[in-house]
């Protein structure tokens, strides 16, 4: 048995208010820091609500995540740890070369890069690996889902989708009876004599709504599904049902432009694109329920939480 002289020495834990005033504290400087990005990132997203809107929810949703963990979190005390304020560091400093550095790292998501590196690193260093063991899904997920894309990320996927979307929405319109003509990406619906062009153009792709689908995936996946087989197929299956929901949005805005051209652009396009959301997100939650009840994993399995 070893005496109280020989026995190794343990850092003191932080009390509770110590911690919470530290995360207070980091969390001022952080929104002082990153303040131009975010005051982008709110404004790419209610300028273009149908694309981007829904990275103004994903904090909300990565804090729930959380809050679902709580008693796994709180179940000891928090341990700083103190190498991770390099990763904070490092992070720092590469938002403020991306954005007092070289003109090609003047980027939107260079700079998330940056911030991602230090909330973990800010996280890490007053919570301890332990807690980080709990977080660090939640914190993935909101630096991941709550950024919008850039044109040049999305590009190599976005032509794909764009032909799947002329596609697609060329055969509905034919199988619905309308007479229609695709050329290239261009859909023109024919009625009384009349040529009604359709152009399926790179925002409507439906890439952005393959994100947001994406990101309503992955929660379900973490919270809802069992094993890694459902899991992953939850995930993908944002790209089908997103690929649908944009065609039948292609459809209607087709079909309404038989009445009035001006329904085809303008504000009233985004509102379309707004208006199938919410049976985009019903016939997702259809493929949840499918995966959920027809791929039945070992009901000993661990589950997300």
């Amino acid at each position: 048995m070893t005496s109280p002289a020989t026995q190794p020495r343990r850092l003191a834990e932080p009390p509770a208010p110590v911690v919470c005033g530290m995360v207070a504290l980091l969390l001022g400087l952080g929104v002082a820091v990153f303040l131009d990005f975010l005051r982008k990132q709110v404004a790419f997203a209610v300028s273009q609500p149908s694309d981007w809107g829904h990275t103004l929810i994903i904090p909300a949703v990565g804090a729930y995540l959380v809050w679902l963990r709580r008693d796994e979190l709180l179940i000891e005390p928090f341990r700083p740890f103190w190498p991770a304020l390099a990763m904070l560091l490092v992070g720092v400093g590469w938002y403020a070369l991306c954005v007092i550095g070289p003109k090609p790292l003047f980027h939107h998501n260079l700079q998330a890069a940056g911030i991602t590196l230090a909330l973990f690193g800010a996280v890490w260093t007053i919570l301890g690996t332990r807690a980080m063991r709990v977080l660090w899904f939640p914190l993935l997920y909101v630096c991941v889902f709550s950024q919008t894309l850039s044109e040049r990320m999305l590009s190599k996927v976005t032509f794909l989708l764009q032909d799947l979307a002329a596609l697609g929405a060329y055969g509905l319109l034919l199988v619905m009876g309308l007479d229609a003509d695709r050329s290239g990406n261009t859909i023109t619906v024919i009625s009384e004599g009349v040529s009604h062009p359709l152009n399926i153009a790179e925002a409507c792709s439906g890439m952005r709504m393959v994100v947001a689908f994406a990101a309503l995936g992955t929660f379900l996946a973490y919270t809802q599904m069992r094993g890694l087989v459902q899991r992953t197929l939850m995930v993908l299956s944002a790209i089908p049902v997103a690929v649908a929901v944009n065609i039948l949005r292609i459809v209607t805005l087709g079909v309404l432009s038989l009445a009035d051209a001006n329904f085809a652009a303008g504000e009233f396009h985004h509102f379309v694109g707004l208006v199938w959301m919410l049976p985009g997100l019903l016939l997702f939650l259809g493929v949840q329920w499918i995966i959920s009840n027809l791929m039945v994993d070992d009901p000993g399995g661990p589950r997300a939480v």
